[in-house]
C-alpha cells in the first residue's frame, strides 16, 4: 500500500464516522482497489490521520470556515469537508511535502467529489499554505 491509498482509506473511515457509522480498516482497504498489502508504516499513517482529524476537528473546522469563501463547514458537502480536514491536519502536523499533501487532496476530490470541488479544495489549502509561509 502507498501513502496515497492510506490517505484514501483514512478519508473513507473518517467519512463513515462523520455520518455516524463505523468503518473497519480491512473492509475499506479491500474496496480501495489496492493489490498491495499495507505495511505497518502505512497503517500507522492512516491511523494517525484518522485519530488526528477526530481529535482536532474543531480547530480544523475553524480554519476551514476562515478560508472558505461563501461557505461554512455546515454547508460543505461532507466528502469535501473530510478531505479538507485530513489535508489540513496533515499540513499542520506532519513533515510530509506540502505539494504532495495538496496534490493528494485534489486527487481525492477529483475522484470522490463534485466536478468543481477539487478547485475549491485546492484554493482553501493553497490559501492556508500561503498564510502560514
Amino acid at each position: 500500500m502507498s501513502r496515497k491509498t492510506a490517505r484514501e482509506v483514512a478519508m473513507k473511515i473518517t467519512f463513515a464516522r462523520l455520518l455516524g457509522g463505523e468503518a473497519i480498516y480491512n473492509d475499506v482497504l479491500e474496496k480501495s482497489d489496492s493489490e498491495k498489502t499495507p505495511t505497518e508504516e502505512d497503517i500507522a499513517f492512516a491511523d494517525k490521520l484518522i485519530d488526528g482529524v477526530q481529535a482536532h476537528s474543531e480547530e480544523l473546522d475553524t480554519l476551514i470556515n476562515e478560508y472558505a469563501k461563501n461557505w461554512t463547514t455546515e454547508r460543505l458537502p461532507k466528502v469535501d469537508l473530510v478531505i479538507l480536514r485530513i489535508a489540513l491536519y496533515e499540513l499542520m502536523h506532519s513533515e510530509n511535502p506540502t505539494g504532495a499533501i495538496i496534490n493528494e487532496a485534489v486527487a481525492l476530490a477529483k475522484r470522490f467529489c463534485d466536478e468543481n470541488s477539487y478547485q475549491y479544495i485546492n484554493g482553501i489549502l493553497g490559501s492556508y499554505v500561503r498564510r502560514e509561509d
